[in-house]
């Protein structure tokens, strides 16, 4: 009988045991009561409460939590009707507050968020709401997270996911972002032209310039070849002129040095009347010094001709 009994001791100590051994998970907290009053907050590890007289009140996760809530209707400032559907991100901070500070801290936070926002887009008109989420954010933010101090909860982010407005404001946003982006194609197009007119005139006009350089070199070109067929052609008729003048020197030369007499001189005089007579002059005036020689030159002439038709040469009368 005493083995039995020790055994059923030990069975009762062991079932005790069991029935008051706690292990708190990672991440929460136990809100401990003793005798139906506060005692303590259990963290993370292996704890043992008194049977009968500790009562775990609270489990409390530590964790970043998520509260997604309903859409909420709210009026503009220019009454306008809107649904916005709102977000919060937060974190038990102190599970004492969290189990004493208010009854349901959740829909505590819902309430709270749409009383806030209807402040907050009371405020705005419909355009500043479309395009101030970032600002509604803050000042929601900032709003609820003083609020939820006292309930031992802690914000970290407020967003508003979705902002949704009546069909015929929807209609008319979309009429006119639709005119806005007709406008802006219109100023792309227009613009798109006005640069490719200027490019083409810009393009037309260095042509222009081009070809009127082009034109002027041509005309220098030429005149610079015209010019050195000038100088070459002048530089030739001299260097006749010189060849002249240096052949008629060197007869001269060779007619002094030979040392013909006035005679041979008189009778080249004549070769040359011949020569300008060529049998077609009718009439030839003589110098007196040669008139001696004029008729012999004349006959002379007549026989080389063999036309003696009778012309004769008058004497140059003597001065």
């Amino acid at each position: 009988m005493g083995f039995v009994f020790i055994l059923i001791i030990i069975i009762a100590v062991i079932m005790f045991l069991a029935a008051n051994i706690r292990i708190v998970p990672q991440s929460y907290a136990f809100v401990i009561e003793r005798l139906g009053v506060y005692y303590g907050t259990w963290g993370a590890g292996l704890h043992v409460k008194i049977p009968i007289v500790d009562h775990i009140t609270r489990k409390v996760l530590l964790k970043e939590q998520v509260a997604d809530f309903a859409p909420q209707p709210v009026i503009t400032k220019d009454n306008v009707t809107m649904t916005i559907d709102s977000v919060l991100y937060f974190r038990v901070v102190d599970p004492k507050l969290y189990a004493y500070g208010v009854e349901n801290p959740i829909m505590a936070m819902e309430n709270l968020t749409a009383t806030t926002l209807r402040n907050i887009i009371g405020d705005m008109t419909l355009d500043e709401t479309l395009t101030s989420r970032e600002r509604v954010n803050a000042q929601m933010l900032a709003t609820l997270d003083v609020a939820t101090d006292p309930w031992g909860i802690k914000l970290s982010r407020c967003e508003l996911k979705n902002i949704v407005p009546p069909q015929a404001i929807k209609e008319s946003m979309e009429k006119e972002a639709k005119a806005e982006r007709d406008k802006r194609a219109a100023i792309l197009t227009a613009e798109g032209e006005k640069k490719s007119m200027i490019l083409t005139a810009e393009g037309k006009k260095e042509s222009a310039v081009l070809d009127a350089e082009a034109k002027k070199q041509a005309m220098i070109l030429e005149a610079e070849a015209f010019k050195e067929k000038t100088v070459k052609e002048a530089e030739g008729r001299a260097e006749a002129i010189r060849q002249v003048q240096e052949a008629t020197a060197e007869g001269l030369r060779m007619i002094k040095e030979a040392n013909v007499d006035q005679n041979v001189l008189q009778l080249k005089s004549l070769e040359a009347f011949a020569h300008a007579a060529d049998g077609k002059a009718t009439k030839i005036i003589i110098p007196s010094e040669i008139q001696g020689l004029a008729g012999l030159a004349a006959g002379i002439h007549a026989v080389a001709s063999g036309t003696d038709n009778g012309s004769n040469c008058d004497p140059a009368p003597k001065a």
